[in-house]
């Protein structure tokens, strides 16, 4: 009986490319319409005042503004765009 399996083919070798998640703009700086701040899956951050979520969850402003994280409730994050 063999010891080790013939060396013909390996069963590893399949790795996908990292998504790029996170937050992308941090609280106090300026965004304008249309910037990306968070890329999540599924909603870590919850929306706020002036901000919209993709079909991906993906949170971006609405308007000129400063982004701002706060507390929603005891365990949801919310983000915020306040004009400046």
């Amino acid at each position: 009986m063999a010891t080790k399996k013939a060396g013909g083919s390996t069963r590893n070798g399949r790795d996908s490319a990292g998504k790029r998640l996170g937050v992308k703009r941090y609280a106090g700086e300026v965004v304008q319409p249309g910037t990306i701040i968070v890329r999540q899956r599924g909603t870590k951050f919850h929306l706020g005042q002036n901000v919209g979520m993709g079909r991906d969850h993906t949170i971006y402003s609405l308007v000129l503004g400063k982004v701002e994280f706060e507390r929603k409730d005891k365990t949801r994050l919310a983000v915020s765009v306040y004009p400046s």
